[in-house]
């Protein structure tokens, strides 16, 4: 009763309505053209389906509730596993955020699973992004603080931050979450002059 309460308030409140055109049967078309568009139709419906389960389940993670979060971010893995194959690079993304719930739950052997899926698709993919690596080294150094881990934190992160800039050039805002984290890591260790000068950085 307490996962259905769970799954409810984190997601199947706000996709219910749109579930049933989605799963339920697909109306009989009669002409090419109307097959056509009838899938472009289920396409566009899944599409908004995955991204309604993704933003609420990023938002849960924002807010600082994980456990409300791996519904959502499950129902978004599921569909975009439909859409676009489970090993493509779209899944990344979901993998990375279940890890972070997962981490937040103390769920650390199931959070490792999510990135080792994450890493695994990412290295069978040779033109993935610097975009979608950075978000992946970030997710590594994440949970490698919560293991304990600081020096292989720093090492992720750092890879985060190289490739972030990248990406998307040394001062942009898409960096500063590689240096924060890195900054926080200097300040527990009390090397504070590191840690200042990455907290100006950001």
């Amino acid at each position: 009763v307490s996962h259905q309460k769970t799954d409810w308030i984190s997601i199947h409140s706000h996709i219910c309505h749109m579930l049933i055109p989605v799963l339920g049967p697909q109306p009989c078309f009669y002409s090419e053209k109307d097959r056509k568009h009838g899938k472009e139709q289920l396409l566009r419906r899944q599409e908004s389906l995955i991204a309604l389960a993704l933003s609420t389940a990023q938002g849960f993670v924002w807010a600082g509730k994980p456990l409300e979060a791996i519904p959502a971010a499950l129902q978004a893995l599921r569909f975009s596993s439909q859409v676009f194959g489970s090993g493509s690079v779209q899944v990344v993304p979901i993998y990375l955020l279940l890890a972070e719930a997962s981490t937040g739950t103390g769920h650390l052997r199931q959070a490792a699973k999510y990135l080792s899926q994450a890493q695994w698709i990412v290295l069978q993919t040779p033109d993935c992004s610097a975009a979608l690596q950075s978000k992946l080294h970030r997710g590594l150094g994440l949970f490698s603080i919560a293991e304990g881990n600081l020096d292989q934190a720093l090492y992720h992160l750092a890879n985060d931050v190289y490739l972030a800039t990248a990406e998307f050039g040394l001062n942009s805002v898409e960096v500063s979450g590689g240096y924060f984290n890195m900054a926080n890591i200097f300040f527990h260790q009390n090397k504070m002059d590191a840690a200042n000068s990455l907290y100006a950085e950001v």
